[in-house]
């Protein structure tokens, strides 16, 4: 007889007792430790907060976060995306401590540590949760992925399967809006 290695799956009781000086992601039941975003990464992420923090405050359309903010999606699955985004409509989902369900916006930035994690692995969660639109963005190829196709600005592809906007750039990352809808543009 061969035994079996029975894998337990962590719940989200089992996040919360991690330390806070930590960053941790809980990904179907694994626990992830994530490395502090670099500088890079920070400035991209304060550029993206403060043009879609504006846009939302001057339409008074929701809430902006930022990391580390936990996002439950389930027992098994709470991740910390580097913005966020909540409206009014769902404004029942944040709670004191988390949101708690599906925001209507989820930007990751890729580090290298967690490219191939945002691209496959959150790029499911969000799906099978139903975030209605996910930002993928990749400051080495200046590039950033935006789900759903229905949306696209400019550019687009297919990636797995599924259609994406592709934003390209040549210079820095900027931001901007483009008839209404969200656009990072050089």
């Amino acid at each position: 007889m061969v035994a079996q290695k029975i894998r337990t799956k962590l719940t989200y009781l089992d996040y919360a007792k991690t330390p806070e000086d930590e960053r941790w992601e809980l990904i179907s039941g694994d626990l992830i430790m994530a490395a502090a975003p670099n500088t890079e990464h920070q400035m991209i992420q304060s550029d993206l907060g403060w043009h879609v923090k504006g846009f939302v405050m001057e339409r008074d359309l929701g809430w902006v976060f930022y990391s580390a903010i936990d996002v439950v999606l389930s027992d098994y699955d709470t991740v910390q995306p580097d913005l966020v985004f909540v409206s009014k409509e769902r404004a029942d989902i944040i709670t004191r401590a988390h949101i708690r369900g599906a925001p209507d916006l989820v930007v990751e930035i890729f580090s290298p540590s967690t490219a191939r994690r945002d691209w496959r692995d959150k790029f499911d969660l969000y799906e099978l949760h139903g975030v209605p639109e996910y930002w993928m963005a990749d400051p080495e190829a200046r590039v950033i992925w935006v789900r759903p196709a229905r949306r696209l600005v400019r550019g687009g592809g297919t990636v797995r399967g599924r259609r994406y906007a592709r934003l390209a750039h040549s210079g820095g990352l900027r931001a901007g809006f483009v008839g209404g809808i969200w656009a990072v543009r050089s």
